[in-house]
């Protein structure tokens, strides 16, 4: 994009993942976006990673929902608001309060969360909200609520370059926190002694700079700490000091450690471990004094989620390696304002700004507060308890904000089920059409990210301002201001009369801040933001809490440096665990064992990130990644297609060898839907297990079984637009997948039709033929074919038995240049030609492929990374694709 000098950077931030790294963007002469790191702010210091530098690409128009919709019948906003009050009150009055629900979203901003907490728990008088936090981050916020009393990280961003040792639990940093990992990849160039340790059933990207990689098995976390716990005391390597003075229940918890920790070569074979690997963890542990334990989805997305986070704040508490400069358990974030959405009572579990429901003076106070006599008294259901309750007609209107959760939940078939048996749903979103929206009968245009103005708190414990930098397409509103409006109409208007944004931040700050001393202290307090006017809020810089006073500068706190938690007795509580194995073990049935996760450069489940052409090239297809011994066991190859099935249902994917993986164990990302894949969605194989004290569902861990799909016609097709029609008439195809490309999208297809009558079928989706035309068949078995409008190409296939792998990288940019002599030779010989030359897509960031690479290893006669960085630029960006960058040259190097 053009640089344009008259116009100013706007502070903001990033969109994606709990890290809140600040952003400065700006529009340029063309409309669109540029973006740009914000070198100033805390939490990145100018870096991004592939998905923020992409964020420009996100910001369209193409999908926006723009008017409310009654029965998706457009409607104005008043027949809207009236209509969803109407309704709602109508409910409760003949069902009562808790026929109603909410299902938020991280990706709120700390102000909506705030009203739709209070109109839910305040006013209807129910505590059914609940949030898809409760999918990533709820069994960190159990166990440090049962550890540490309190709902927060004690430790920050700053402690990585003081920390002589980092453990990565259950995290792909390198993919899912590049920033992050970039940050502890630049400490460990400068501290060289700085031991990292990567804990994972699989090899991932993070292990590029780990001196030790546990490949544990999976589920096993607890048997691990709790060994690595008995291994302190028989090292007598603990603080018993710190024990004596600071916590409780150390020697029950030891005890139970002790009998649930076999021989130390039992517990290895248990683990999978070697002996040797396994003692060298134990050992650095042991003699490191500044330790930083990561752990995120890993760990969390289990049965004993719960129980993972506890055994390694146990290891922390007894070594007294919290609450020290370098020396914290650090629970990475998922969402950008998880955090956030906990502060204001975003969980079914909890009031508002850290109250509970089980104290008797937290649920005055509030009731005082908001001036209500209806504050719903108990918690309310959490999300998985939420649907079941819905599917069973006890719940009956629900309304979704800003997620997805036909996708992102488990057992996603009933989730859809339950939604369409629901009598009255309503979906606020900023698209129109997700697998949720579909089931809506009421729809509220919401604005997106670069529309939206609040705050959002990161991974540690850090405010940062959202603010608005584009004009709202149609007619869309902020979420805060159409919830209160909703409220307003049901008859609540006094207290949700808000002005602005800032007004609602106010009123949250100085709620932190109330009977918040002695027995019912509170970690989270903002009395130093309480008396912001509305000028400050809006010019408001990077704040950590808990804070007494606004903080000028950049601050770096953390908690539990002096000792004293946020219990009844003010110390931090040990708790006996005990190993169990996963829900689900394989059978003859169910042979492997699935994990799911993220891949590199989307986003759950691609509504924002999957508009980006940059960030949708570098996987466009749903994939199972599966060991080679394993696909040849089941007589299956690379790029090969296959149908994956659990007990509740199957999906199909596309086959990745990978010898990162264990034996016997398989990976398939998340990110697929309905609306952009046949039968991609891998939430349908997932069970409901949940944890039993966070209710956090076990996405890692599904007895299932793989088999080939066969298929008879391999196709590509290019389209200018996206046609609802096409993609119905889609629908008869066993497999196909949307990608968005430049100037269009592309669509991945499989059949079980000859290559013929595939190409007369594809061929009849073209809705104006033009005389412009390029074609070639071969022997009924190849076609191609383009339609050139103005030499432009604004529809073109490619159909074969089967389709070379690299077709892709470059008939996906077809629609992006004028056509010209290559791009005619590619499509007749179906072989990328000059600029097209570029093999499928390594760098995000700076959109660099395979083949150039090679080309530049070898005309540059290149043997170190960092002069393939120099000269392609590939890697200089986030640093995500650098492990990927080494593997190419490793494999150059050995051809020559």
């Amino acid at each position: 994009m053009s640089q344009d000098s008259s116009r100013p950077w706007i502070k903001t931030t990033c969109a994606y993942c709990g890290v809140g790294c600040g952003v400065e963007a700006k529009t340029n002469h063309q409309g669109q976006l540029e973006i740009r790191g914000d070198e100033t702010h805390p939490a990145n210091y100018g870096k991004l990673c592939s998905k923020g530098l992409a964020l420009g690409e996100t910001v369209t128009p193409t999908g926006r929902l723009h008017h409310p919709m009654i029965e998706k019948e457009m409607t104005a906003w008043p027949q809207a608001l009236t209509h969803v009050a109407q309704q709602f009150t109508k409910i409760i009055r003949e069902h009562g309060p808790n026929a109603i629900a909410f299902y938020a979203s991280g990706q709120l901003l700390t102000e909506d969360y705030y009203v739709a907490n209070k109109l839910m728990k305040g006013f209807i008088g129910s505590a059914n909200i609940d949030t898809n936090s409760r999918l990533c981050m709820s069994s960190s916020v159990s166990a440090h609520k049962r550890a540490f009393g309190s709902d927060l990280v004690p430790g920050c961003y700053q402690d990585i370059e003081h920390a002589e040792m980092i453990i990565l639990v259950g995290s792909n940093l390198a993919w899912c926190h590049p920033v992050i990992y970039q940050r502890i990849k630049e400490a460990k160039k400068y501290k060289p002694h700085l031991y990292v340790v990567v804990i994972d059933p699989r090899s991932t990207a993070s292990c590029e700079i780990a001196n030790l990689h546990l490949a544990i098995r999976p589920g096993a976390d607890v048997a691990l700490f709790n060994g690595l716990l008995c291994e302190l005391n028989r090292r007598q390597k603990l603080d018993r000091h710190y024990i004596e003075k600071h916590t409780e229940g150390f020697s029950d918890t030891l005890v139970s450690a002790q009998q649930d920790t076999p021989s130390f070569d039992k517990l290895a074979a248990l683990l999978s471990l070697s002996q040797t690997d396994l003692m060298t963890f134990y050992e650095h542990f042991a003699n490191t004094n500044k330790v930083m334990t990561f752990y995120s989805q890993g760990v969390n997305q289990s049965c004993y989620g719960t129980d993972k986070v506890n055994a390694i704040i146990n290891c922390h508490l007894a070594t007294g390696k919290v609450g020290r400069l370098g020396a914290c358990p650090f629970s990475i974030t998922g969402q950008p304002n998880a955090m956030g959405g906990r502060e204001v009572g975003g969980l079914a579990n909890t009031l508002a700004a850290h109250m509970e429901f089980n104290h008797q003076a937290h649920h005055q106070t509030l009731s005082e507060y908001w001036q209500t006599s209806t504050l719903a008294s108990k918690p309310g259901l959490k999300a998985i308890d939420m649907f079941d309750a819905l599917d069973r007609g006890e719940i009956k209107a629900i309304w979704i904000m800003a997620t997805n959760p036909v996708v992102s939940l488990p057992n996603s078939h009933k989730i859809q089920q339950a939604l369409e048996k629901c009598p009255f749903v309503v979906v606020s979103d900023c698209i129109e059409d997700t697998d949720t929206t579909r089931t809506a009968n009421v729809l509220l245009p919401a604005q997106g990210w670069a529309e939206k103005s609040g705050t959002v708190t990161n991974s540690e414990r850090r405010i940062s301002r959202q603010r608005r930098l584009l004009p709202t397409p149609g007619e869309g509103k902020p979420d805060w201001w159409i919830i209160s409006q909703v409220a307003k109409h049901m008859g609540f208007e006094s207290a949700f009369n808000y002005r602005h944004e800032a007004d609602i931040f106010k009123e949250y700050a100085q709620l932190t801040e109330l009977n918040n001393y002695g027995s019912t202290a509170r970690a989270l307090n903002l009395a130093g933001l309480s008396q912001l006017s509305a000028t400050e809020y809006n010019l408001l810089s990077p704040q950590q809490w808990p804070l007494m006073s606004k903080q000028s500068n950049i601050e770096h706190h953390r908690l539990f440096s002096e000792g004293v938690y946020f219990t009844s007795s003010t110390k931090a509580q040990f708790i006996a665990l005990k190993y169990h194995l996963p829900l689900q073990q394989v059978s003859s049935q169910y042979p492997f064992i699935l994990n799911t996760g993220r891949i590199r450069d989307q986003w759950h489940t691609m509504t924002r990130s999957g508009l980006s052409p940059s960030l949708s090239a570098y996987q466009a297809e749903p994939t199972l990644y599966l060991h080679p011994l394993d696909a040849k066991r089941q007589a299956l190859q690379q790029g090969e297609l296959v149908e994956i099935s659990s007990t509740l249902g199957k999906s199909l994917l596309k086959v990745t060898l990978s010898e990162q993986l264990r034996r016997g164990e398989l990976f398939a990302p998340i990110h697929w839907s309905n609306t952009t894949s046949s039968r991609g969605k891998i939430g349908q194989l997932i069970s409901q297990h949940v944890d039993a004290i966070s209710g956090q569902p076990e996405f890692k861990h599904t007895a299932v079984n793989i088999h080939v799909y066969p298929y008879q016609s391999d196709a590509l097709l290019l389209t200018k637009k996206t046609i609802s029609a096409l993609e119905s008439d889609l629908t008869a195809f066993p497999y196909w997948v949307k990608q968005t490309v430049t100037n269009g999208y592309l669509y991945h297809i499989a059949s079980q039709l000859i290559p013929a009558q595939l190409q007369q079928q594809l061929h009849s989706f073209q809705k104006v033929a033009h005389h412009n035309q390029l074609s070639f068949n071969d022997n009924q078995s190849n076609f191609r074919f383009a339609n050139i409008t103005d030499k432009q190409i604004d529809f073109a296939y490619m159909v074969s038995n089967k389709l070379p792998k690299d077709s892709r990288s470059w008939f996906r940019t077809l629609l992006s240049h004028p056509i010209d002599s290559d791009m005619s030779l590619s499509l007749l010989a179906n072989l990328p030609q000059g600029s097209l030359a570029v093999g499928e897509l390594i760098c995000a960031c700076k959109q660099v492929g395979r083949t150039q690479l090679c080309h530049a290893i070898r005309q540059h006669d290149i043997n170190q990374l960092t002069d393939l960085t120099r000269v392609t630029q590939a890697g200089s960006g986030c640093g995500s694709c650098l492990p990927e960058l080494h593997n190419i040259l490793e494999q150059e190097l050995t051809l020559t």
